[in-house]
């Protein structure tokens, strides 16, 4: 049986505040923040607004029950997605925005298979440019959605002539299954005002249309292009429905 843990009450009311309740159709979502925090971008220090979010089925207001709720669970063993906001996000009347999904390979080790890596930072310098925006950090999309030991697999794939929907479907999944309900639910949170998505993916831009979210534009990502990934970047506009942008890299 677990002993029942009293929290400080220094604790929770530092806490209490930069907690919100975001209320879904299959529970809750808590929102932790903001956070300042300081980043290197290409040399410079930029500091940002960090915000982190947990699914959870439970609906409760209560901090103290939160937190004793989650003493008890190893949440490193879980993905939790977060937000890097610049500026003055939930009120400037123009905002950009990118919705990243996680890539271990790109964004960590620097893989060049991908560009990933280099859409990550190039977001990030674009939001500090405009003056106004944010970059959510998707956890659960990794490999489009596959996970990465399923990801692994279908580089071994590629490496074996694939290209990235072939592999993906040849392992039972979809070529693209990712979701962005929650992260919408989180801006929708932060912010209601128009936004200027950063992408080069139609299905992104659907899945903020259709959310009932006013999209002010698009800014086309595209770049880092090499030998390794060049495969990979078509394979994203003939196969996946990227939109070719005049002038850009994979223009034949």
């Amino acid at each position: 049986m677990t002993a029942e843990i009293k929290f400080d009450s220094k604790v929770l009311s530092i806490l209490e505040d930069k907690i919100q309740l975001i209320k879904t159709t299959e529970g809750a979502i808590y929102l932790v923040g903001p956070i300042r925090l300081p980043v290197n971008l290409y040399g410079e220090t930029v500091e940002f607004k960090w915000y982190c979010w947990l699914n959870c089925k439970e609906v409760t207001k209560d901090v103290e029950r939160i937190f004793d709720k989650l003493s008890s669970v190893n949440l490193a063993e879980f993905q939790q997605s977060s937000v890097l906001a610049y500026g003055d996000f939930e009120y400037n009347d123009d905002a950009i925005i990118r919705m990243h999904s996680i890539c271990h390979t790109g964004d960590i080790f620097g893989s060049r298979r991908c560009d990933c890596g280099f859409q990550l930072k190039q977001s990030m310098k674009m939001i500090v440019k405009y003056g106004t925006g944010a970059l959510f950090y998707l956890a659960n999309h990794e490999g489009r959605g596959i996970g990465l030991f399923s990801k692994a697999m279908a580089y071994i794939l590629q490496e074996n002539g694939y290209d990235t929907v072939e592999a993906n479907q040849s392992l039972g999944f979809v070529d693209d299954s990712r979701n962005y309900s929650d992260a919408i639910q989180v801006l929708k949170a932060l912010r209601s005002k128009p936004v200027t998505l950063i992408t080069n993916n139609p299905k992104k831009l659907e899945a903020l249309k259709n959310s009932g979210l006013s999209v002010s534009g698009r800014e086309p990502l595209w770049g880092d292009v090499s030998e390794y990934n060049e495969k990979y970047l078509k394979t994203k506009i003939n196969r996946s429905g990227h939109i070719r942008d005049e002038g850009t890299c994979c223009n034949d």
